[in-house]
């Protein structure tokens, strides 16, 4: 199951099916059930009609031989006494069920007061008696299924009562609405007219709307299925080739490749171009670690060689042995060591500690003892790590002093949110096109100075990388007296 559904296009096609699904099921149980009440709501209504077209007869004093609603050709009705007897029904009623009386024949009407029994023929012509004249026993008339209203002789109840049930009509059989209306009337006392609508419509149609759910769902959902796995593939596509050309990428490491980028405006097209970017660089910091690794091989083969050489002299003539050459090589040797072990732990993150740093006190601490250096401070105070920030003052210090004429000035001063520090001296200063390329490792642009005297090309690049881990910036521009002014620009933090 879950290799089944192991992909998006799978899972999001079940996803999109079972919604579908849930909202079909629900609005079909909707419409099945307005439809039967609309239905059976109409043919109440129907049934009402009849009911109350006989009531209207009953109280116009119509005989029940004379009443045009027992011909059956509307339906079945019922006609009953206050005591729930039946006293007239429809032609051809054989079997009835869902009323206050399941009979379908009237019973006979006894003989009225004061005749004698051999007079039988002479009372029973009208099928009326005094007996049905009743109107103020209303307990036998709820009991009848009526209204319980109490009314006058010809009025007709304005409450109607339904209910479902059966009738069997000249050998057909089928459910009926039945709607039940109470009419007082002047000479049979208080009747109870019911009348039947037929329910073939609405099982008909409810019947007909099942069927075409159950063949429809089905096939609804199929093409619910279909389109979305076919919509979902087309979507996918491009992660596939995604997908593929990373896997092709991890197999060759040629960061130099590149994924397809499709031509749309969405998410996939804004994920491919992330993921070139990201390859973009990866393939810059992987080339910059590569010309790392092979500039820190330059530079330390020559010191190292250097010493090699000087110790197999000595080795072989004891009395030619430069003793300040070695150790000049040796301390060049360390410094370049500290330089790259820095810039390692720079690369890998570290960050730097959280601590409150004086700027200005700084300033003053790794000037001193310095000649030729003149420092104008004002309090300053930014957070970092003090021995980073001391050794991005010195590398320009260092930098500066070897490229001054005569002055270095330092300088610290609050400028809005933020601690400006400058270095500045008065040498040639750096041309315009290289202010940026000099900040790069191993790049030096006094190309004719040896290495002894221009270093190793990292003091800057050193500088830069501390000053972004602390948050801000470092620029080279033009200082007042023509040389370089290297500007380290610090978020301040407001002394409490």
């Amino acid at each position: 199951m879950n290799r089944l559904f192991g992909s998006v296009r799978s899972r999001a096609t079940l996803g999109a099916t079972l919604v579908v699904a849930v909202a079909l099921v629900t609005a079909g149980f909707a419409v099945v059930l307005a439809l039967r009440s609309n239905l059976t709501a109409e043919a109440g209504t129907r049934a009402e009609r009849s009911a109350r077209a006989v009531a209207f007869d009953l109280a116009a004093r119509t005989a029940y031989e004379d009443l045009t609603g027992l011909d059956g050709d509307d339906g079945p009705v019922q006609i009953l006494d206050e005591d729930g007897g039946l006293v007239a029904a429809s032609e051809d009623l054989e079997r009835i069920s869902g009323t206050a009386t399941d009979e379908v024949k009237p019973r006979p009407a006894p003989p009225a007061p004061g005749d004698d029994d051999d007079d039988s023929d002479d009372s029973g012509d009208s099928g009326d008696s005094d007996d049905f004249d009743d109107p103020d026993d209303s307990d036998r008339a709820e009991d009848s299924g009526g209204s319980g209203e109490d009314l006058a002789p010809g009025e007709i109840a304005g409450e109607t009562t339904f209910g479902n049930g059966s009738a069997t009509i000249d050998g057909d059989t089928e459910d009926y609405r039945f709607a039940a209306v109470d009419v007082q009337t002047h000479d049979r006392g208080r009747l109870t007219v019911y009348a039947g609508a037929p329910l073939a419509a609405e099982h008909s149609a409810v019947d007909t709307a099942q069927t075409a759910m159950l063949i429809g769902l089905p096939l609804l959902l199929g093409v619910v299925a279909g389109v979305t796995w076919m919509v979902t593939g087309r979507a996918l596509r491009p992660v596939e080739g995604i997908r593929r050309e990373m896997a092709a990428i991890t197999a060759s490491e040629d960061l130099a490749r590149r994924v397809p980028e499709p031509g749309t405006h969405d998410e996939i097209a804004r994920l491919a171009r992330t993921t070139n970017e990201t390859l973009t660089a990866l393939e810059a910091s992987v080339e910059r670690q590569r010309r790392f690794v092979a500039d820190a091989s330059h530079e330390l083969r020559s010191p190292i060689a250097s010493l090699r050489t000087q110790l197999e002299v000595a080795a072989a003539h004891p009395e030619l042995l430069d003793l300040d050459g070695a150790v000049e090589d040796t301390v060049r040797l360390q410094h370049l060591a500290a330089d790259l072990l820095l810039l390692a732990r720079l690369d890998a993150g570290e960050r730097p500690a959280d601590s409150l740093v004086d700027l200005a006190a700084l300033a003053r601490e790794e000037t001193a003892g310095r000649s030729g250096v003149v420092v104008r401070t004002e309090p300053a105070q930014v957070t970092g790590s003090r021995g980073q920030l001391g050794r991005l003052l010195t590398n320009l210090l260092d930098n500066a002093r070897r490229h001054a004429r005569e002055t270095v000035t330092v300088t610290v001063r609050r400028e809005g949110a933020w601690a400006v520090l400058g270095v500045a001296d008065d040498g040639e200063g750096v041309p315009e096109a290289d202010r940026e390329r000099i900040f790069e490792r191993f790049v030096r642009l006094d190309a004719a100075r040896s290495r002894d005297d221009g270093g190793a090309g990292l003091g800057l690049a050193i500088a830069r990388d501390v000053a972004v881990r602390h948050g801000g910036t470092l620029t080279a521009g033009a200082a007042p007296t023509g040389g370089a002014l290297f500007e380290l620009r610090l978020p301040l933090v407001e002394e409490g």
